[in-house]
């Protein structure tokens, strides 16, 4: 109920406040388990993941941010739960395997840090490892403007506006052999390629 409430008072702000559009929800799976995965350009990309989809998207957050009061209540009850960065969390992995098994959503943003919304960066294995241990799809999205809205210095958002284009689910097949780090390397590549695709095809549509 929280978690619901909040999406809808994040989104009506959007769309007044930046005038955002959301293409291909539809192609996001409506049941089973799924990592959303993201283009990374700013500290919106989280809410805009889970305000561009109807189901609920849980979050890795880096542990710091849940010591800090109000703030670490307030991501956990909206889904976030804490990793580790700097090493492999084991936890964390675990915990993220737990809620794809379960059915449910699971946003990453593959880059690993935020870009400059003109090329994207070289993805982390993570994501698309998750994906094939959890044998559930990858579905790209790409986020459009967000970087202009609160640039590096500047506090207070500009009213730019935001787009939001989904593309259909990538099926990641587990080989005989397992998943070699030359293969992991391959599909990150992959959804990397479909992001960009997404992120062309918004662009051009400006």
């Amino acid at each position: 109920m929280f978690y619901r409430c909040i999406r809808s008072v994040v989104r009506a702000c959007l769309r007044l406040y930046f005038r955002w559009e959301v293409r291909g929800s539809e192609n996001l799976p409506r049941s089973g388990g799924i990592v959303l995965a993201a283009n990374h350009v700013s500290y919106l990309d989280p809410p805009l993941m889970g305000c561009a989809v109807q189901r609920p998207v849980h979050f890795m957050a880096k542990r710091e941010l849940f010591d800090i009061p109000v703030l670490g209540w307030l991501i956990r009850h909206l889904n976030a739960f804490p990793v580790q960065r700097g090493g492999v969390d084991r936890k964390a992995i675990r915990q993220a395997m737990g809620i794809l098994r379960a059915g449910e959503v699971v946003g990453i943003f593959p880059e690993g840090t935020r870009g400059d919304g003109k090329t994207l960066l070289k993805p982390h294995p993570g994501g698309v490892l998750l994906a094939i241990k959890a044998g559930v799809p990858v579905v790209p999205m790409a986020i459009i403007g967000a970087e202009k809205v609160v640039p590096r210095g500047r506090f207070f958002p500009r009213p730019c506006k935001i787009k939001v284009y989904i593309g259909e689910p990538i099926d990641l097949p587990m080989p005989e052999q397992g998943s070699s780090r030359e293969l992991l390397e391959q599909y990150s590549q992959l959804v990397m390629e479909r992001i960009d695709e997404l992120r062309k095809e918004a662009i051009i549509a400006a």
